[in-house]
C-alpha cells in the first residue's frame, strides 16, 4: 500500500447545468450546490456509506458510479487499492438534470487520484476531464464540474475539448427543482433525429450570443437562451416544466430546462432573486445558487 497515502481524502464537486437553452451538448454551467465526498484505501473490502439525496436508491457495491468511477482512474493509475471506504454526502438531486451522475463521476475519479501518491502528475485535470466524458458518453456536465464555470465542450477528432469562458459577476441562478425525476434516457428519447435548417441556424446564433451575454451583456441572456431544437420535443416527459419556462420567459425572465430536465433554470442577480423564487410552483424546491468558479476540488 506504499502508493497510496495514509488516511482518507475528501473532495467537494458542484452540481452543473447542461445546454443552457441553446447550447444543446454543448455548453455546462456549475453551480454553488455540492456533495461532499470521503475516502479511504482498507487492507480489504468494500465499504460504502451514502446520506442525504439518492441514498434510499443507489447500490452499496461495485457497480455504485462513483466507485466504478474510481475504479477506471486507479486502472489509469496503475494503482488497484486491496480495499475501500466510500463516504458519500449527497445534496445534488438525482435525475433533476443537474448533473448528479456527472458530479459522482468526477468525484470518484478526483477522489482516485489525490488517493494515489503523484496521482496528479499521470492523470492531471485535462486528462482527468476526458476520463470523465468517456464515462458519461458528453462532455457538456462534466466540463464545468471539473473547471469550474463556464464551459464550451465537444468532440473532434475522437478527442474530447473543453474550454472556459467568463461569466458576469453580476450573474446567478434560480433553480426551481420538481417532486418527480425524469431520466436523461426518456428525454433524449423524445428528440427527433433532425430538425429543420432555419431552426439549427437560430439555434446556433442564440447559442453563440449567450457566450457573449454570460461574459458582460446579461441584459441579452433573454434572448439568447431562447432554444429552438430541443426543449418543446421533450415536453410529454415534463410538461409542468416547460409551462413553467414559457410563464417565466412571458414575464422576461431567462428561463430554461436544466440539462436534460426537468428542473427549470432562470438567470437572475441577487437585487431580483426573491421576487423571481416567489415564481416556485407548489410542492416543487427551489434555490438561488451563485456560479461555482472552481470545480471539483481536494479539501
Amino acid at each position: 500500500m506504499a502508493r497510496f497515502v495514509d488516511g482518507p481524502v475528501r473532495v467537494r464537486v458542484p452540481a452543473s447545468s447542461a445546454n443552457l437553452g441553446p447550447g444543446f451538448d454543448a455548453l455546462g454551467l456549475a453551480l454553488d450546490l455540492h456533495d461532499e465526498l470521503e475516502a479511504e484505501v482498507l487492507a480489504e473490502g468494500l465499504e460504502i456509506e451514502v446520506s442525504g439525496a439518492g441514498s434510499g436508491d443507489v447500490p452499496r457495491d461495485e457497480s455504485h458510479l462513483v466507485v466504478r468511477s474510481m475504479r477506471q482512474a486507479f486502472a489509469v493509475l496503475g494503482a488497484e487499492p486491496p480495499g475501500l471506504r466510500l463516504r458519500c454526502d449527497n445534496v445534488i438531486p438525482h435525475s433533476r438534470g443537474l448533473g448528479s451522475s456527472s458530479a459522482a463521476i468526477v468525484a470518484g475519479l478526483t477522489l482516485a487520484r489525490a488517493l494515489v501518491r503523484g496521482g496528479t502528475l499521470v492523470l492531471d485535470d485535462d486528462a482527468l476531464f476526458r476520463l470523465a466524458a468517456d464515462i458519461e458518453g458528453h462532455p457538456d456536465n462534466v466540463a464545468p464540474v471539473v473547471h469550474g464555470g463556464f464551459v464550451i465542450s465537444g468532440e473532434e477528432g475522437g478527442t474530447w475539448f473543453a474550454a472556459r469562458s467568463a461569466v458576469d459577476p453580476r450573474v446567478s441562478a434560480v433553480v426551481f427543482v420538481p417532486p418527480d425525476p425524469v431520466s436523461t434516457d426518456v428525454a433524449r428519447g423524445l428528440l427527433p433525429g433532425q430538425v429543420p435548417h432555419a431552426r439549427a441556424a437560430a439555434n446556433g446564433g442564440r447559442a453563440a450570443l449567450l457566450v457573449a451575454a454570460l461574459a458582460g451583456q446579461p441584459e441579452l441572456l433573454h434572448t439568447a437562451t431562447r432554444d429552438f431544437i430541443h426543449q418543446d420535443y421533450r415536453e410529454p416527459a415534463m410538461p409542468e416544466s416547460l409551462a413553467l419556462v414559457r410563464a417565466l420567459r412571458a414575464d422576461g425572465w431567462a428561463a430554461v430546462v436544466s440539462g436534460a430536465g426537468p428542473t427549470v433554470l432562470a438567470f437572475t442577480d441577487s437585487s431580483t432573486a426573491e421576487e423571481l423564487a416567489g415564481r416556485c410552483p407548489t410542492g416543487w424546491l427551489t434555490r438561488h445558487l451563485a456560479i461555482d468558479r472552481v470545480g471539483c476540488h481536494t479539501l
